[in-house]
């Protein structure tokens, strides 16, 4: 009991002298530290391994950051692009249209749907617009997402899985909600699970939004 106690001892004061072994490098030389695989080493190899591996976990994290930096350079050349594109049209029904291609050619959305409140001249017949009163009980399960406003992400209800993407509700198995204030909504849905996750972040989705939001209104001032 009394080497135990002297031994914490030590180690306690040692923990308030850090710089102790750097006087006394003999002695640091000399100690052992043991390993997970039962053998020893000294405290310098012992040191030096615990550094390597910080090292490697913090090129690991570098990496990450780089590539999460790349992605958010495409994302932000891609919603340029598409904002650029969407000032560039002429009517509303060519706005949308150059959103749902976009959508699905640069950002590589399985089903894109635009459920709008009102229609729109010269999109009479798309398979990927549906037109549906403010007040229509069909749109009772958005009620809190349209209060909300904010981009939905994830998997979603089955009542409105399938009322957005119908006939291709099996093969979607996420999906993104944007708002479109006085307008209605637009969905994403893809056929990977992980695409689109609850906590993922929405600046670009709402960014997207806001463009074609924005370019709808020019149309109606008109």
């Amino acid at each position: 009991m009394s080497e135990r106690l002297e031994a914490e001892h030590v180690a306690e004061w040692l923990r308030r002298n850090p710089d102790f072994l750097r006087d006394f490098s003999d002695l640091a030389l000399s100690l052992v530290m043991p390993r997970e695989d039962g053998r020893t080493t000294s405290l310098a190899s012992y040191q030096l391994d615990v550094l390597r591996e910080k090292n490697r976990e913090l090129n690991r994290r570098l990496h990450e950051l780089f590539a999460n930096a790349e992605a958010n350079e495409r994302l932000t050349v891609r919603t340029h692009q598409l904002t650029l594109a969407l000032m560039r049209e002429r009517t509303a029904a060519d706005s949308l249209r150059a959103m749902v291609a976009s959508l699905g050619e640069d950002f590589a959305g399985d089903a894109i749907r635009v459920v709008l409140h009102h229609p729109v001249d010269g999109l009479d017949a798309v398979e990927w617009l549906r037109v549906v009163a403010r007040d229509d009980p069909a749109l009772e399960p958005f009620a809190g997402f349209f209060r909300a406003g904010e981009p939905l992400c994830g998997r979603l209800r089955r009542d409105k899985h399938e009322f957005l993407f119908g006939a291709d509700a099996d093969a979607i198995h996420s999906a993104a909600l944007l708002a479109l204030p006085d307008h209605g909504l637009l969905a994403i849905g893809s056929a990977d699970a992980n695409r689109f996750y609850p906590g993922m972040g929405t600046l670009f989705l709402r960014l997207m939004s806001e463009a074609l939001v924005t370019a709808l209104a020019r149309f109606e001032r008109g």
